[in-house]
């Protein structure tokens, strides 16, 4: 395992301004309260996967809306034997009452007839040909009353609230939201991000070689960024200098602009002098976080008709970057997107995770059932650590010893 980043003297960096950073929670705050949910869009199922309901999603029938069979096997009026009706009672049809002493055989989810007061599961009954009759098999369970029904209303009546207004609408959410009985959903709009890489030493392709690099951010930031709820629509590189960078930022129409790199004080780090040809305000210039503290949160004032946009930008490395991503960009997404902020996921460390001596340490741990463990290569330019990892720690200065619990953000998987 690589050693684990401390860096000493135990003191917080400052940002090029000389103020002191803000601590990981107050970043992730600042964030969070920077922004208002979007405007509500009323949007077909297959079209609203992944955005948040913008109202409480309530059930327009019950559900059933009438007694079905939970199994196949024959609908029964009263106790056995039964006579056989001469019909088979299958979904999609409504059917005629079943009389008293009765049994008539019906598939699962079909609706039961009146009169029916049980369902005998196939593999429970035995009918006679001869006489024409069913009983229940020797050693077989009878038919109780109510047995094997799934009774109206027994999952929700109408009206009944069955999500509330934030929730993220998943696969299983359309399908509720269909068999309740609506056609479209209203949800929040998804912000918009452009996506601006900055770098004149990255390679898309190949080799890396005098001096160039592979862009990791590129492919990694678009899907975590769409995992995060916002619609990626626009992914460009901008070279390392400020007038392009300058420009690239005031045309974007995005909600929010993310770029990466140039956010510290370097020869080449233009992203403040942009910020400022922009008439952006700085609401987050440094983060007492390691890695990623040199990231930052600004918003551009709207003109006439353009709303105000904001713009996160992440460090140039990546596991610094995506420390940033999770800091910055993931609470601001999500208010934006009307989402609910998942409550914090606690864990036991398995092991000693060594932290920083004064910030915020984020480390890629991969979750066992003994808890969560650490991961080699975890420095901020490294990402073999986080390929492998499902979750973040958030460690306190100081670390967690073996045993403590500490917060953890799961990574996104697709």
């Amino acid at each position: 395992m690589t050693p684990h980043h401390t860096t000493a003297p135990a003191r917080r960096s400052a940002p090029r301004g000389g103020r002191p950073a803000v601590t990981w929670e107050q970043a992730r705050a600042t964030a969070r309260d920077a922004v208002q949910p979007l405007p509500a869009v009323t949007l077909e199922p297959a079209d609203a996967l992944g955005h948040a309901l913008a109202a409480p999603l309530a059930a327009r029938t019950d559900l059933p809306p009438f007694d079905t069979s939970a199994m196949d096997g024959w609908a029964v009026a009263g106790p056995g034997p039964w006579r056989l009706e001469d019909r088979t009672l299958l979904a999609g049809t409504r059917p005629a009452p079943l009389r008293p002493g009765a049994a008539a055989p019906i598939a699962t989810g079909a609706r039961l007839p009146a009169g029916a007061t049980a369902v005998l599961r196939r593999e429970h009954g035995a009918t006679d040909p001869a006489t024409g009759t069913l009983h229940v098999r020797s050693a077989a369970p009878g038919a109780a009353p109510g047995a094997d029904i799934r009774v109206q209303g027994y999952e929700c009546r109408t009206g009944d609230p069955l999500l509330p207004a934030g929730a993220t609408v998943t696969p299983a959410v359309l399908g509720l939201a269909a068999a309740a009985g609506h056609d479209r959903l209203r949800v929040h709009r998804r912000p918009t991000v452009e996506l601006l890489v900055l770098g004149d030493e990255l390679l898309t392709s190949g080799l890396p070689g005098d001096g160039r690099v592979r862009d990791a951010l590129g492919p990694l930031l678009p899907p975590w960024l769409h995992a995060l709820g916002a619609e990626v629509t626009g992914h460009h590189r901008v070279p390392d200098a400020a007038a392009p960078l300058t420009e690239a930022v005031r045309r974007s129409s995005a909600d929010v602009v993310v770029t990466t790199g140039s956010t510290a004080a370097g020869p080449v780090d233009f992203l403040h002098r942009a910020l400022r040809a922009n008439g952006a305000e700085l609401l987050v210039d440094s983060v007492a976080v390691r890695p990623g503290h040199p990231m930052l949160l600004a918003v551009m004032p709207g003109t006439g008709s353009r709303p105000a946009r904001h713009l996160v930008g992440l460090p140039g490395n990546p596991l610094a970057a995506v420390a940033g991503l999770v800091t910055l960009a993931a609470p601001l997404l999500g208010r934006l997107g009307g989402r609910t902020p998942d409550a914090p996921h606690r864990a036991r460390a398995a092991a000693a995770l060594p932290g920083h001596p004064a910030d915020t340490r984020l480390v890629p741990v991969r979750r066992a059932e003994n808890g969560v463990t650490p991961l080699p290569y975890d420095g901020p330019a490294m990402l073999r650590g986080l390929a492998r990892a499902d979750h973040l720690a958030v460690l306190p200065p100081g670390g967690a010893t073996e045993g403590e619990y500490v917060t953890v953000l799961p990574l996104p998987t697709g």
